[in-house]
């Protein structure tokens, strides 16, 4: 996320930053420390981002880039960005996507979504340990890159100096590279290509409608009404039921971890996370079976095998 922002912008750019959740916030907040200002189009937690509404900030501005966030991992919201793209054609900006959890879980295409900058991270749908951050800039981004009026503010993540690492003749020394890192994400990238990209795909919306399925059998809802992220569910908490008793029940008497809510929705909702190889059919019966017990725990009526039935029957709808 940073060097995808310091080598675009540089002081006194406007960025047109569309915040519908936390990550979306830590975008602006970057700008900002970039010395640029952040034209902010918000939206409630848990809602895409309306093309209309990057428009405006468009008109009213001279903003040159979009930022905006694929796959929330603080809502579990799914961004479409085509519409987003042909707006800032219109305006001739640039389109800077974080992909952090989607890469590898949702349908991304670069070149037919028409990003300009995109970065992710290797410990979500990839399956790496955490420490490498992926990114791809197109002819565009680095064009603006290559001209600006002031050297990038940040030198180890100077995409300028790294582009000269990667050429063939004069290579220029930049940095030692992690290696084992890099190791271990060229075999987890070996495993999606035998899977194959769209079995992948379909894998994750596959395990994420059962669980989806699961959850509303117990009586609850999902945060996001629609245009859900399938690698990460959130699960808003019902009232009288304390967020914290039943992630804790879930880590200590099953061994699974839940993550809670950040920001605007901490204590308001469960991340459930099924991310690459932890997208299974297994894990999805795993965790519901796991959630009744400790629903039942706090007091929260509800029958033992509602959420796995559920659960088996979409996913036998799905084969």
């Amino acid at each position: 996320m940073e060097a995808a922002i310091c080598n675009i912008v540089e002081a006194g750019d406007e960025v047109v930053v569309c915040a519908n959740g936390y990550f979306g916030e830590r975008m602006s907040e970057i700008v900002g420390r970039c010395g640029g200002r952040s034209v902010e189009v918000r939206e409630e937690w848990g809602k895409v981002i309306e093309k209309e509404a990057v428009e405006e900030a468009l008109s009213k501005s001279s903003a040159q880039v979009v930022a905006i966030v694929h796959g929330e991992t603080s809502t579990g919201v799914l961004q479409p960005v085509g519409d987003i793209r042909r707006v800032a054609d219109e305006y001739g900006a640039l389109l800077l996507v974080d992909a952090v959890t989607s890469l590898g879980g949702c349908e991304l295409d670069i070149d037919e979504f028409g990003i300009d900058v995109c970065y992710s991270a290797s410990q979500k749908c990839l399956n790496c340990p955490p420490g490498l951050a992926p990114i791809t800039v197109g002819e565009r981004a680095m064009d603006k890159i290559r001209n600006r009026k002031t050297k990038v503010q940040s030198w180890y993540l100077d995409l300028s100096l790294i582009e000269k690492y990667w050429l063939e003749n004069n290579r220029v020394y930049h940095h030692t590279a992690p290696i084992l890192l890099v190791y271990a994400l060229s075999e987890a990238l070996r495993l999606l290509h035998e899977e194959g990209l769209e079995a992948r795909w379909e894998r994750h919306k596959r395990n994420s409608i059962a669980l989806i399925g699961g959850i509303e059998a117990l009586g609850l809802r999902m945060h996001p009404e629609e245009h859900r992220c399938p690698s990460l569910n959130a699960v808003s908490v019902p009232e009288n039921v304390q967020d914290i008793n039943v992630r804790r029940t879930l880590l200590e008497e099953f061994g699974i971890t839940v993550s809670g809510g950040l920001g605007a929705l901490k204590g308001k909702v469960w991340r459930i996370g099924l991310m690459g190889m932890n997208s299974t059919e297994r894990n999805v019966i795993l965790v519901l079976e796991a959630l009744e017990r400790a629903l039942r725990k706090e007091g929260y009526p509800v029958k033992l095998g509602d959420g796995v039935s559920a659960a088996m029957e979409k996913l036998a709808l799905g084969k």
